[in-house]
Parts: structure tokens; C-alpha cells; sequence
């Protein structure tokens, strides 16, 4: 039989509320402790909600901001799942082009090679802006609970721990944590609409502190891609 943290489900909202309200650069935590340890397969049902069925192609535009500047541009990401994703954005006028396909939690390339990295600090919260929760990795240890409002998972392995909390209550959002060896080191909340699709998503990094905003301005249906999309474009 399933096995949840049973806490008060109308508190759930109000928990996780503080959690991301909570001073800086403070380390934040969507799960309390003590919480029951679960089988990885029981939240892996719960991350599996999050990948969109088929391939959807997403267009949106992009802002960028930290203590020194901003900028920003368009995009687009296409996802063929369940964990393939490839993304172009650019910035004013077509400046300063960058391409990336990811499979799961690694990139197979990216051009320029360290563009990535500099807006995003792992493929964890790169996917939670497309409203995609990963599955936790071999070995890891998974806590978590369910309520009418609210699912909240965690992933602790090794220095590294990632959250997930999934709320239904107006809007669904998808809000995802990432800390190494304690330190916060990107928060992401992407709002959807009711079957998933995001709509808006908001990517804190505290340590810089840096700020990526990104408004999806359309979300299109595909039955598939060409096999050149998932190559470089100069190869």
C-alpha cells in the first residue's frame, strides 16, 4: 500500500507558501522533517504527469537580469518525450544565437559551449520551466507526500538534493528547488494552464543573484521531428 507523510491537506498550500517566502539566502525546503521515506517508483508516477503527451513545439520570449545587466529575446524548445528537448533562443535582433539539445539531466551539445551554464545551473530546473519534473536517480532517497492540493516530493543524493511541488489550487504551478550540499542553488515556479501546458516560468539563482523570466507565447501539437533537429546546426 502507498505510504504518505499524512499532514493537514488545507495546510499543504500554506506550508509550501512559506517555504518560498523565506528569507535569503537562507536554504528553503519544500518538504518538513521528519517526512516518510517512499519507493522511488511511487514518485516516479508523479513526475511521469508532468511530461507532455506527444511532441510540442513552445515559443516564448525571454528576460534575463542580474546585478550587472539585462537582456533578453525570443525562443523556442521542442520536446519529444519523455525526456528529449532541444532549444534556440536568441537576443535583440537576432544577436547572440544559442542551441542546445538535452536528454534527461545532460546535454549531448550546446553552442556556444558555455551558454547554458550561464543563465541555468543544472538540467533540473532547465526542464521544471518547460513544467517537466525528472525522475529521481538510481540510489537516491525519495521522500514525499500527496494532499488534495498539493504533491511534494524530494530527491536527496549524495551533496545533491532536488524538490518538486506540484499545486492545484487556481492556477497549477509546478515549483522545483535544487540545493548542493545545502545551499539553494536555482528555485524555479512555472504556472500551467489546466492540461500542463506553461504559461509562465521564473527562474531564481540566489548566489549571483540572477533572475530568467520566460512567457510562452504559444505551445503547438507536432507528430514528430526530423532526425537533422537533434543535430547541430554547423555540423
Amino acid at each position: 500500500m502507498p505510504q504518505y507523510l499524512l499532514l493537514d491537506p488545507r495546510r499543504v498550500p500554506v506550508y509550501i507558501g512559506l517555504a518560498l517566502g523565506a528569507c535569503r539566502p537562507m536554504p528553503v525546503s519544500l518538504i518538513p522533517e521528519p517526512a516518510t521515506p517512499l519507493p522511488a517508483e511511487q514518485v516516479t508516477a508523479w513526475a511521469d504527469a508532468t511530461v507532455p503527451q506527444g511532441h510540442r513545439l513552445h515559443r516564448f520570449k525571454w528576460l534575463f537580469q542580474d546585478d550587472r545587466a539585462s537582456t533578453g529575446g525570443q525562443g523556442s524548445a521542442r520536446i519529444a518525450p519523455p525526456d528529449s528537448l532541444r532549444f534556440d533562443v536568441m537576443g535583440p535582433f537576432g544577436s547572440n544565437p544559442t542551441a542546445a539539445v538535452v536528454v534527461g539531466d545532460s546535454a549531448r551539445w550546446v553552442s556556444p559551449a558555455d551558454a547554458v551554464e550561464k543563465m541555468i545551473p543544472n538540467y533540473p530546473l532547465m526542464w521544471a520551466m518547460f513544467g517537466v519534473a525528472q525522475h529521481p536517480e538510481r540510489g537516491a532517497v525519495v521522500r514525499g507526500f500527496r494532499g488534495q492540493r498539493a504533491t511534494v516530493w524530494q530527491y536527496a543524493s549524495g551533496v545533491d538534493t532536488v524538490e518538486y511541488a506540484r499545486l492545484d489550487r487556481g492556477d497549477p504551478t509546478l515549483v522545483a528547488i535544487v540545493r548542493r550540499a545545502g545551499e539553494v542553488i536555482g528555485r524555479v515556479e512555472t504556472r500551467l494552464a489546466p492540461d500542463g501546458t506553461p504559461l509562465k516560468a521564473r527562474l531564481i539563482v540566489p548566489s549571483i543573484p540572477a533572475r530568467l523570466d520566460i512567457t510562452f507565447l504559444s505551445t503547438e501539437l507536432s507528430v514528430g521531428y526530423p532526425p537533422d533537429t537533434w543535430y547541430p546546426d554547423d555540423r
